[in-house]
């Protein structure tokens, strides 16, 4: 009896692992084994996103408005509780705002600047999903006020030629900016059904393409300084994500974009390790694992392949084996390590390589959020 109790056992296990093997090699992306399911990781991630107060760049006081990494991670959790329909979720997260709409209102950044205004992208959700016309002016007003006239304190010389150009005043020209503006864009048309805002943001991308995209489909993180950085590169591929999600089919920019997201992709395959990992600068095969461009990177082939612009068959088995090997970085706090810390741009290979690691920092945190809503999509 022992014996065929055993023989079950081992033939069951081996078609676990036979059916495992042929799932990474197929590329499916439904089908995850137990631990290791977008709506398990999503959950722990959400959950302790919203037992967390207010992050500030890990200092040990509280922010004075909210962070961009914050926002990118609430965006994050609010996309996850909407695909899983966790209702208790949503509301925990919409509770989290409330405080915003009154004695706490100082922490809604101030639209000068595209890592405030990127802020925009939370309330345009909780709208989508409540309907509360509070969100709605709140979220509507940001992303105006980023296609309007240079204003405060933030204004230099360039703000007005690029907004003379029809650009946004707050173009800058690093890589980070066609997420920061993208985002806030794209959840501007999705709650209003108002394409110009969209469409300005697609206007804007090209600008970048054309500035930041090299041959080998990969970017600069600002035209002086000619490094691939890899959450800098992250940024860019979630946006050009988000963009294409929702852009009009009859935008005349969107065949530029999707030509430029597809060379992204193509030169990401090249690059990604043999556990699934992409690194702190993408091209430097002695710079360390980077958990931040990973998930993101992951996201925007997640994306790419559930929309049908990418062969399932060629970015599946990447896009699997990147988020099987991501979340194996979470810790039993759902904190993931092996974070990037914020970074400006320089011109220097080794401040790039040199930057400190994190663990459960919010731009680590936000992209696996990300990725558990991109693999629910249907």
């Amino acid at each position: 009896m022992k014996t065929a109790t055993f023989s079950f056992w081992l033939a069951a296990s081996s078609l676990l692992i036979s059916t495992a093997g042929m799932a990474q090699k197929d590329g499916d992306l439904t089908n995850f084994p137990k631990g290791a399911t977008p709506q398990e990781i999503g959950k722990r991630v959400a959950d302790h996103f919203i037992a967390s107060p207010h992050p500030n760049f890990g200092r040990p006081v509280p922010p004075k408005v909210i962070t961009y990494p914050e926002t990118c991670a609430w965006y994050g959790a609010l996309t996850f509780a909407k695909v899983t329909g966790n209702k208790t979720m949503a509301k925990q997260l919409a509770d989290r705002f409330e405080p915003l709409f009154g004695a706490q209102d100082t922490l809604i950044p101030v639209p000068d600047h595209v890592d405030y205004t990127v802020f925009g992208a939370v309330p345009l959700e909780l709208y989508q999903q409540t309907k509360d016309a509070r969100y709605l002016k709140l979220g509507k007003g940001i992303a105006d006020k980023q296609w309007g006239p240079p204003e405060g304190k933030r204004v230099i010389p360039a703000s007005h030629e690029f907004y003379k150009r029809g650009y946004t005043w707050q173009t800058r020209l690093w890589i980070d900016d066609m997420f920061m503006i993208t985002t806030v864009q794209s959840q501007a048309t999705r709650a209003t059904g108002d394409r110009s805002y969209i469409d300005k943001a697609a206007n804007e991308m090209i600008l970048y393409l054309d500035s930041l995209q090299k041959p080998n489909g990969l970017f600069y993180h600002a035209p002086n300084a000619p490094f691939f950085w890899g959450r800098g590169n992250g940024w860019m591929a979630a946006g050009m994500s988000e963009l294409l999600r929702s852009v009009p089919a009859d935008n005349p920019n969107r065949p530029r974009i999707m030509a430029a997201y597809k060379n992204m992709m193509a030169s990401l395959l090249k690059y990604q390790a043999e556990d699934g990992m992409w690194r702190q600068l993408i091209d430097d095969p002695t710079s360390w694992p980077e958990t931040s461009c990973t998930g993101m990177f992951t996201f925007a082939m997640i994306t790419g392949v559930k929309e049908g612009w990418l062969d399932k068959k060629t970015y599946g088995p990447a896009a699997r084996k990147a988020w099987l090997k991501l979340i194996t970085y979470l810790d039993a706090n759902a904190d993931i390590s092996e974070v990037c810390e914020g970074t400006n741009m320089k011109n220097d290979h080794q401040y790039y390589l040199d930057r400190k690691r994190l663990v459960g920092d919010m731009h680590g945190q936000a992209p696996v959020l990300w990725c558990a809503t991109a693999l629910l999509r249907k």
